[in-house]
């Protein structure tokens, strides 16, 4: 499927028009642009290298998946490949699609699966139209603008899931050591994927600043400024909060270590409790005359104590927070 717009002059001008008509459109210097396909064939993107004259290189980039986040320069054109984050799915993945894009003078052509939010870019433009008059930077940047801000929800998110589970740490001192190393790794392994898919991209903006794209002027240039600003902090707060994962998984380890030695300790203490009635009991047993013998009276005195040395370890231990 592929759906087309054309501004000419800084105002729309045409919509869903064929293909084929691309290298028309763009000769006019007042005119640029934005083909959108979703899940296109070789066949598609061949006409579309022939309409624009994209590098053969670039379009066998764009037929292939998971790709690695870039800006690849050609000679009259540009590919850029962003991952645009949608949040985590119900085991807690990170979910994340690849949305590549090539871009030329006067044209963008972004290539996406159908469960892209394409529709993002499309309220950026709209509510950014006085920005028209930049031309294709103006569709690049509401492109990127859409990926980073997806990505700062999805980090804004992670991080109140990591300040929720160092609360369960210390919950009602039962943190449930299994569930909280489970959801830990799982958010260690979200931001994982955040800094392979899309902390790259900072590169790929700081690329287009400095150089690699010649259209964009200073009159959109602030703007992409503040995606690039935006993806340091994403940069910034990925490794944040892979060391607080860090830190949470090592205190749920010393919390774990801490109530094991508290249970030997207890252990220890019972036995030792245990010890004294089972020596008293053992030594009255033997063959031996002891005070008392035969009578009530050696077996209270032994029962005695028996309660009484229980009583003082008891209290002993009691007093060492041993129980």
């Amino acid at each position: 499927m592929v759906s087309t717009r054309s501004w000419r002059n800084g105002s729309d001008a045409e919509r869903d028009f064929p293909v084929d008509r691309v290298s028309d459109l763009v000769a006019d210097e007042d005119a640029f642009v934005w083909i959108d396909y979703t899940d296109p064939s070789a066949a598609d993107l061949e006409q579309v290298e022939e309409e624009l004259g994209i590098h053969a290189l670039a379009v066998e980039d764009a037929v292939e998946h998971g790709q690695r986040p870039k800006l690849d320069r050609y000679r009259d054109s540009l590919f850029l490949v962003v991952y645009d984050v949608h949040g985590r799915d119900a085991e807690g993945e990170l979910v994340t699609r690849e949305v590549k894009a090539f871009v030329t003078k006067r044209a963008l052509v972004t290539i996406h699966g159908a469960d892209v939010d394409i529709a993002a870019v499309e309220r950026r433009l709209a509510s950014n139209s006085d920005m028209a008059e930049h031309g294709v930077p103006w569709l690049v940047w509401a492109l990127l603008d859409a990926v980073v801000d997806h990505a700062t929800a999805v980090v804004e998110q992670i991080g109140q899931d990591i300040d929720a589970l160092e609360d369960d740490l210390f919950e009602h001192g039962d943190p449930r050591e299994q569930q909280i190393q489970r959801r830990s790794f799982r958010l260690r392994k979200a931001l994982g994927v955040l800094r392979r898919q899309v902390v790259p991209t900072k590169d790929s903006v700081a690329s287009l600043l400095h150089g690699d794209a010649e259209t964009i002027v200073n009159g959109i240039r602030p703007y992409f400024r503040d995606v690039e600003d935006h993806l340091v902090s994403i940069a910034d707060s990925v490794d944040q909060l892979r060391d607080a994962v860090g830190s949470v998984l090592d205190t749920n380890l010393n919390l774990a270590s801490n109530r094991q030695n508290t249970v030997m300790k207890k252990v220890t203490s019972w036995a030792a409790i245990i010890a004294i009635p089972t020596a008293i009991t053992g030594f009255f047993g033997q063959n031996v005359t002891f005070p008392g013998e035969g009578h009530w009276s050696g077996l209270f005195a032994s029962l005695a104590l028996i309660i009484v040395t229980s009583l003082v370890l008891y209290r002993s231990f009691k007093h060492r927070d041993w129980l």
